[in-house]
């Protein structure tokens, strides 16, 4: 019988799903015990940021996420998925799935960051009203290049393994990366409500694969919970209108005579 993971602690800001999201993601699918330090415990914010001034020795993330399991510290979002999943049942088999895996996490980081330069394209540190006007240059370029771009990608990966019986984006079963999908399509439905509506029918398998995580018992149940944050202005994907595409207008049915 294999033994149960052992307990991971989350080290994230509290009140924003951010790049943490997608480490929650994978512990709640795998029903593996976690502690979102910063949300959870009294002074948790504070351990964070200990453990980021180097407080402890070893390892020294830049910033979170970052998660502590066993002995190791562990940092960068792609790294601590590819570090957890094979423990979570949750990589694909093989190494050559697994680098295959770790690509395409990459390029969704790619993707993540390019979402959040939208609305932060000159710097993280003004706040949004002081860069609108180059906010709304880039969320432009976005929504009508990168975004078709990176999703249509991610439908052609699809599209390949759907052509060999499968229904994932790397092997035979979900591992990760479909559930970091699933987090970066609903991310963007959030942000770019109008722009993903008019991608969504070029974009079956996507949408069906988003459709698909949803519905993993485990996973369910924490979007319905509380612990799953709700998307706000604070995090990576936020709601500005004028950085969407401009919304389709609506056919007039002719007035009969």
């Amino acid at each position: 019988m294999a033994k149960r993971p052992a307990a991971v602690e989350l080290y994230y800001w509290p009140g924003i799903q951010g790049r943490g999201e997608f480490v929650r993601l994978l512990l709640e699918d795998a029903g593996v015990a976690y502690v979102d330090v910063a949300r959870a415990r009294t002074g948790g914010l504070a351990a964070m940021v200990h453990l980021l001034a180097g407080a402890e020795g070893g390892a020294l993330p830049l910033a979170p996420p970052f998660v502590r399991c066993g002995g190791a510290l562990v940092s960068q979002t792609a790294n601590i998925l590819a570090f957890l999943a094979p423990r979570c049942r949750l990589a694909p088999p093989g190494a050559a799935l697994r680098l295959e895996a770790a690509q395409i996490q990459l390029t969704l980081a790619d993707l993540v960051d390019e979402a959040h330069d939208t609305h932060h394209p000159i710097s993280s540190a003004l706040y949004y009203e002081d860069q609108r006007g180059a906010a709304r240059r880039r969320g432009r370029d976005f929504v009508r290049q990168r975004l078709p771009k990176y999703l249509g990608w991610l439908e052609a990966i699809l599209t390949r393994n759907r052509r060999s019986g499968g229904r994932w984006l790397v092997g035979g079963g979900c591992s990760y990366v479909d559930l970091s999908a699933f987090q970066i399509v609903a991310g963007l439905r959030y942000a770019f409500p109008n722009a993903m509506a008019q991608l969504a029918p070029t974009l079956p398998l996507l949408v069906a694969l988003h459709e698909r995580v949803a519905l993993r018992p485990r996973l369910a149940a924490y979007l319905r919970s509380k612990r799953r944050q709700p998307f706000n202005q604070m995090g990576i994907f936020r709601h500005y209108p004028e950085l969407d595409a401009p919304p389709r207008p609506r056919l007039r049915t002719p007035r009969r005579s």
